[in-house]
């Protein structure tokens, strides 16, 4: 039985890789053209309606393929959910990506619609706009296609869809059960999303969720993520006098709410970049093959300093993966008064920062919060939750107002599990090349709740190249990485395991 199930493995693998180049190039083809389609909707998720036109468009395409289809509505935006029909001697996999995408300034994009395809070849070390009609039979790889949610999260999507249209011209049988949750909110923090989890716990029911969110390694490697990094926030505000004051009559005499601000945050942090906070980095243990894992993904330290225009990094971990597996303290914005040409000479009133933490498993956000909190009082600050009066403000020599913000929990599946080599040997089959295995990333994916509620392994299979600014004006998708993406579903969903 065992080498029956070997050889079927190998079988439904070879079929997986077996695609002539034509087949793909005329899948990648079709795929510009739908994904140009797709684009031309928007779907900023502040707009309903923009969510409601991309879910009709969604529920057409996905009927096509063969799946039923489904609004969940959450206590937001609602979620789009596809099922082809269930086989219950069959695997489940769960497909996460999402609809929306982030607002628009067509002002600084380099093109006049940013939900308008251009098609984009590189000319030296600029891209050149130029027509569609000349991707006629030779696909350029290296071309670009530039559009808002084209990589994020618009062309994973349309990935999925042609992956499926290629398998079925090649009558292959889906050795799974395959399911899609699409997420109408994810760039607004997904905030429904866990107690619509637990609503709809049994129809997302799954063996596997598969995750198609993010970019691949700066290598360009197939990448297969573990984990990611979890999020909350802290609005801090310091005071001195009860309205803006001349700086020539009061400069000696009240005190400034900047310089206070600044003598709180250098109380968070060591010049080296860690934490203050005692108990901040308490349970977080790296065994041997963790470590191991952590130093075969092929950054490089001096293309970061270049990267980021650094001399050194801060010192939280000896090397850039392993400083991702702490939990992270940033300062993402600070305000006092006025500045450039609206600069005035005044003490101000107030100061304010606001605060991120980048959670990791083993560090819960609520805990984390407790802990700065703590630290604050310890400093000597009489802590409001509102805003302080002028009576309290009186009162108290040290005052700031703390504002504590929502929590989307990190999660991380154990590498060991045999799933996850069963990805990564068929990337390399596919590819021929090193997988790069990230334990914990960087950003933020708001997943969390399939992982608590439906209790299953989840893995992040990004499709889209690195550099595709995401988030940002001229957010791109190399035609490449279409090919890439129809691959890896093809091979995922013609592999039985």
């Amino acid at each position: 039985m065992k080498n029956l199930s070997h050889f079927l493995l190998l079988f439904f693998t070879s079929a997986a890789i077996a695609q002539t180049p034509a087949e793909i190039k005329g899948q990648v083809r079709h795929s510009i053209d739908e994904l140009r389609d797709f684009v031309a909707i928007p779907n900023d998720a502040n707009m309903p309606a923009d969510i409601n036109r991309n879910i009709t468009w969604l529920t057409e395409k996905f009927s096509d393929r063969g799946f039923n289809t489904a609004v969940l509505r959450t206590d937001g935006l609602p979620l789009f959910f596809a099922a082809l029909p269930m086989d219950p001697a069959k695997k489940t996999l769960l497909f996460y990506m999402h609809l929306d995408g982030q607002p628009v300034a067509p002002e600084l994009w380099d093109q006049e619609n940013p939900y308008e395809v251009v098609l984009k070849k590189p000319v030296g070390d600029q891209w050149e706009t130029t027509p569609f009609e000349e991707l006629n039979e030779d696909i350029p790889m290296d071309w670009r296609l530039y559009g808002r949610s084209t990589s994020d999260d618009k062309g994973p999507i349309v990935m999925l869809l042609n992956s499926l249209d290629l398998l079925k011209k090649n009558k292959v049988v889906l050795p799974f059960n395959i399911k899609v949750v699409l997420d109408g909110e994810e760039e607004k923090s997904s905030k429904p999303l866990a107690k619509a989890v637990n609503t709809y716990k049994d129809l997302l029911e799954a063996d596997y969720l598969i995750i198609n969110d993010g970019p691949v390694h700066a290598s360009g490697q197939p990448t297969i993520v573990y984990g990611c990094r979890g999020i909350t926030t802290l609005k801090v505000s310091t005071y001195g006098p009860i309205k803006p004051q001349h700086s020539g009559h009061y400069g000696n005499y009240a005190p400034n709410p900047a310089f206070e601000m600044a003598h709180l945050l250098s109380s968070l942090k060591s010049p080296d970049g860690k934490a203050l906070v005692t108990g901040y980095y308490d349970g977080i243990t790296l065994s041997e093959s963790d470590r191991a894992v952590l130093k075969a993904v092929p950054d490089s330290a001096e293309y970061l300093k270049e990267l980021l225009g650094i001399h050194q990094p801060d010192a939280v971990g000896e090397f850039y993966q392993h400083a991702l597996q702490f939990p992270s303290l940033n300062v993402r914005g600070i305000s006092s008064g006025w500045v450039g040409d609206q600069a005035r000479t005044i003490v101000p009133d107030k100061a304010t920062v606001e605060i991120d933490l980048r959670l990791v498993p083993e560090t819960k956000g609520e805990h984390l919060q407790n802990l700065v909190e703590a630290h604050l009082k310890k400093q000597g600050y009489t802590i409001f939750s509102e805003e302080p009066s002028k009576a309290d403000r009186m009162a108290y020599p040290k005052v700031i107002r703390l504002e504590k913000g929502s929590v989307t929990p990190a999660f991380r599946t154990d590498l060991s599990l045999p799933f996850g080599g069963h990805l990564k040997s068929l990337l390399e089959n596919n590819f021929n090349t090193e997988v790069v295995q990230i334990r914990t990333m960087g950003g933020t994916v708001p997943i969390a709740p399939f992982v608590n509620a439906l209790k299953i392994p989840a893995y992040i299979l990004p499709m889209v190249n690195p550099d595709n600014n995401q988030h940002s004006p001229n957010e791109n998708l190399k035609i490449g990485q279409i090919e890439y993406g129809i691959k890896t579903f093809y091979s995922l969903l013609s592999s039985p395991f």
